[in-house]
């Protein structure tokens, strides 16, 4: 392992840095604030500061509605009665054609793409709160048309604008945690991002078991309808939730932002040092002029929105979409029946969120890099898994099929699954996390659409049948994707944002960032 060397600020930073070099007061602050941060402890923020953990916990429950929806696409599939009103009957089956069964999963996807960068825009324009009813109202607009569509081309316009408000949804989560939350909980309320993504899934199963029995329009229309208890829940806390402390330092609203962190923290904190720090970022990011979209590609902020943006793609070549999004379909082509496949998509969504939430026990303590690339290289092991299964043509080997794939979603959310998330909201910069965050949900929509058109080409009976054997495909992108992780995944827990800045202005190799210290 590479000896760790000691750094001081003023040795490899030029004079022409703004937050090192122009004002001696703004490096105390970062560092007095570097100080305080150390000495909290996970239990100390938990007993002491539970709101800001509430507040933690409410931006992460975005992601509910995008991961309800995204399961949704897929396990709708297995509905008979959804195939059969958009369908037609194929031997004695009813069959969605693979064309639209294509349109109807990738459809939310370009909106998600559109909605992330609108969503960048419109948070730093008008506040993370407005910016969050926004995405409220468009998810309404297309979970109304869900439901009361009874043609193809209406349910298609009908999922394009439910995918805009998914767009905010999902930047918006990890924005919001990775801004709000102090060092030691930052870990935990990024990976609750990606808790929320489950327990969303394991709803939609859940709620597809209920009703997809069902011989009538409401064995479909009831899944759709549930998704407005999310919106209801998010315009609940709507009027009570802080404003981001950091979007409040930016538009000059000092004494709103100095509110806005004493509600978040308690009033009886002092929050100025903490003020005075996020007033340096900013400083920082206005001197350097790099706010931008174009800003992620260049210099060393090429390499941070890479990172953020490769995670995401990794997720997809370990087969999300094919696991989690068709496992119900999927356990119906490999023999099982309708209700038993139903049972068991919602054990795989279960899974997940026992997974996430084992996640939070080892995240402070094994870190990201090593649980994440792991988590690869395991996740890519039972693909093959299930690949060469798939070829043992006995009435054993699609139940032990099934048991590996719930096995698999376990072990997704407990690794890539949960830290994904950690590591956007810490690889992306302050002055830009905005717009990374927008770049990495445009990544997770481009890729969706991808793996969501592909797949049921690879998987329906009526086209390429592969069933089980979809596993070797993902098995090998898998191995490509581990292959990344180990060079390009970074170990950043217990670091603070500007120490972070630090690493990667200096061109420490994301493989070493564990083991440098400042």
């Amino acid at each position: 392992m590479e000896k760790t060397k000691e750094v001081q600020h003023e040795e490899v930073l030029p004079h022409a840095d703004p937050m090192y070099s122009k004002s001696p007061s703004r490096r105390e602050s970062l560092a007095a604030d570097e100080e305080t941060e150390g000495h909290y402890t996970v239990a100390y923020i938990l007993k002491h500061h539970k709101l800001l953990c509430w507040w933690c916990f409410f931006w992460a429950m975005t992601a509910i509605g995008w991961g309800f929806d995204a399961q949704v696409n897929g396990a709708m599939i297995s509905v008979p009665a959804f195939r059969r009103d958009f369908g037609y009957i194929f031997r004695g089956e009813p069959v969605l054609p693979a064309s639209w069964q294509t349109a109807f999963n990738v459809i939310a996807s370009p909106g998600q793409f559109v909605g992330g960068f609108l969503c960048s825009w419109f948070s730093d324009r008008f506040g993370r709160k407005n910016a969050m009813l926004a995405g409220v109202f468009l998810c309404c607009g297309g979970i109304f048309g869900q439901i009361f569509a009874d043609t193809r081309p209406a349910f298609l316009v009908s999922k394009l604008v439910l995918g805009f408000g998914l767009g905010f949804y999902l930047t918006l989560g990890p924005l919001m945690t990775s801004e709000i939350s102090p060092v030691v909980m930052r870990g935990i309320t990024t990976a609750g991002v990606n808790l929320g993504i489950a327990i969303g899934q394991l709803l939609s199963n859940s709620v597809i078991a209920a009703f997809g029995s069902r011989d009538d329009r409401w064995s479909y229309r009831g899944p759709f309808a549930i998704q407005f208890f999310f919106a209801l829940f998010l315009l609940c806390g709507y009027p009570f939730v802080p404003e981001s402390p950091s979007y409040l330092v930016k538009k000059g609203r000092l004494e709103d932002a100095t509110r806005s962190l004493q509600r978040l923290w308690g009033k009886g904190v002092d929050v100025s040092l903490k003020l005075a720090a996020i007033e340096a970022t900013v400083a920082e990011e206005q001197a350097s002029g790099r706010v931008s979209f174009l800003g992620c590609f260049r210099g060393t902020n090429r390499q941070r929105t890479m990172i953020s943006c490769g995670v995401f793609v990794c997720q997809h070549a370990v087969g999300i979409i094919f696991v989690l999004g068709f496992s119900g379909y999927f356990f119906q082509l490999a023999g099982l029946d309708v209700s038993k496949s139903f049972d068991l998509g919602v054990g795989v969504t279960a899974c997940g969120v026992a997974g996430n939430l084992v996640s939070w026990f080892f995240i402070n303590t094994a870190g990201r890099r090593k649980i994440f690339v792991y988590g690869m290289a395991t996740l890519t092991a039972m693909l093959l898994l299930i690949g060469i299964l798939d070829v043992i043509p006995t009435g054993a080997a699609k139940w032990v099929q099934a048991a590996v794939t719930v096995i698999w979603a376990f072990v997704y959310f407990l690794t890539i699954g949960a830290m994904a998330f950690a590591i956007l909201g810490e690889t992306s910069s302050s002055s830009l996390r905005a717009p990374t965050v927008a770049l990495a949900t445009a990544t997770q929509a481009v890729m969706g659409t991808a793996m969501n058109f592909a797949i049921p080409y690879m998987i329906n009976p009526d086209e390429g049948n592969l069933r089980g054997k979809v596993g070797f495909v993902f098995g090998g992108l898998g191995l490509l994707g581990t292959l990344w992780s180990f060079f390009y995944v970074p170990e950043l827990k217990g670091k603070t944002f500007a120490q972070i800045d630090l690493m990667f202005f200096n061109r420490v190799p994301p493989r070493r960032m564990g083991s440098y210290q400042i």
